[in-house]
């Protein structure tokens, strides 16, 4: 969103996915009563009758619901009926794939359809890349997390220079503050970008202590994030996108993610195009309209497409099967050695709800209190994203799509509970 990766298009304003996305859901005709939640699709999914292995020999019982035909599977088919969601959902399940399937168009005006293979901008769920680009470095030695700013970048104010730390910018605890980004600005060139994210970093003032409070939703969140990309920068000695392409989307196999430009967006049939809600009820392709936008509260008027590029907290594209190999090189040492992963992943710091926390540009939950799951997930206009891992059984699930007005905690809530036959709390964060 031009410098709206600044701030990341999910993080300044106070946006929640149930804000964006609503929380009354289409239901399904002959699927599920009018009145009931997608839970009641549902028998129990704790049974064992119908319960299908991943794979030959495999011994990882899959439940029913989580199958083709499944509750999930209905249900998000229903909604598709209905023109109510655009994209694709995937679940895997310790490498295998139980659930694929995508739904409506990519980009109407050509006729081109959305598929296994393409990629949706992820909004603010693509912030564990940079996570992980911070990590590859404080792996390697050349930085640490206890390192403040000053440490490796210049031109700051001493008392950000000297107290904030790079732990800090990576759980938005900071306690930075910027100026809101120009939203309606468009961006022409990766220079560009590039240039207006330095001279945002250094408008940030400190206005609490750092450690004392999370800042994941406000400007001061985002122009934490923008100072860990610079750090990046700095360390690495190329441009984030570089580092970022090289070192975590083509490490982990993920050919066909990457920092996309506007013109790639426009002219590439494999990347899906925005579709935003508008208040007469219909949609529009926001990359085509620079001069539409969101017609939701939080982010009324945004339009990630006057990006020319996405940056740190931000606007990156994916498909679906690369979240998966994501996940997978997480866990395989791929691109971080088990530690680091684990330092990534793990609990930092508590957060809203007694099973909730924070970890590094991702929240965490707890699920009945013996099992973690952790994710992001992220929206703006046209953009809905969500990946969600399952570590302890080896689950992932994936949901992009480009309507902004779908019922994605529902479908998420489900998901969750047709995985682990537990009451639905999906991770957050967008």
């Amino acid at each position: 969103m031009g410098n709206v990766e600044g701030a990341s298009e999910g993080n300044a304003g106070g946006i929640g996915r149930r804000k964006v996305f609503g929380w009354g859901g289409l239901a399904a005709a002959g699927m599920v009563a009018a009145s009931a939640s997608p839970a009641d699709a549902l028998g129990d999914p704790r049974r064992g009758a119908g319960a299908t292995d991943v794979g030959s020999g495999s011994g990882e019982r899959v439940p029913p619901d989580a199958l083709p035909g499944g509750a999930l599977d209905r249900y998000v088919a229903g909604l598709a009926a209905e023109d109510e969601f655009s994209g694709v959902l995937l679940l895997s399940c310790r490498g295998r794939t139980v659930l694929s399937r995508a739904y409506g168009m990519a980009d109407k005006e050509l006729g081109v359809g959305n598929h296994p293979g393409t990629a949706f901008n992820l909004s603010s769920a693509s912030q564990p890349f940079l996570a992980v680009a911070v990590m590859q470095l404080v792996q390697a030695g050349a930085v640490g997390l206890a390192d403040p700013v000053g440490a490796h970048l210049t031109g700051f104010p001493t008392d950000i220079a000297e107290r904030v730390t790079v732990h800090h910018l990576l759980t938005g605890t900071g306690g930075l503050d910027a100026p809101m980004p120009d939203w309606q600005r468009v961006f022409h060139s990766r220079d560009e970008v590039r240039e207006q994210h330095r001279l945002w970093t250094h408008q940030a003032r400190l206005v609490a202590a750092p450690g004392s409070a999370g800042q994941g939703h406000t400007p001061g969140g985002g122009v934490g994030l923008a100072i860990a990309a610079r750090i990046v920068e700095a360390v690495a000695g190329t441009t984030f996108w570089d580092y970022a392409h090289e070192h975590v989307f083509t490490r982990a196999g993920m050919t066909g993610s990457g920092f996309y430009t506007r013109t790639q967006w426009l002219s590439d049939p494999r990347i899906a195009h925005p579709y935003a809600r508008q208040t007469d009820g219909s949609r529009v392709d926001v990359v085509r309209h620079l001069d539409r936008g969101s017609t939701a509260g939080p982010i009324e008027g945004r339009n990630p497409a006057r990006a020319f590029i996405g940056h740190s907290s931000g606007d990156a594209f994916a498909t679906a099967p690369d979240l998966i190999r994501f996940a997978h090189a997480l866990r395989d040492g791929t691109l971080l050695s088990r530690p680091y992963a684990e330092l990534l992943t793990g609990a930092k710091l508590p957060s809203h709800g007694p099973r909730s926390f924070t970890g590094y540009t991702g929240p965490l939950h707890l699920l009945n209190g013996d099992q973690w799951t952790f994710g992001r997930g992220g929206g703006n206009a046209g953009c809905g994203a969500d990946w969600t891992v399952y570590p302890d059984t080896g689950w992932t699930g994936v949901l992009l799509s480009n309507y902004d007005d779908f019922p994605m905690l529902e479908i998420l809530q489900l998901q969750e509970q047709v995985i682990t036959g537990q009451d639905g709390t999906p991770p957050g964060g967008g």
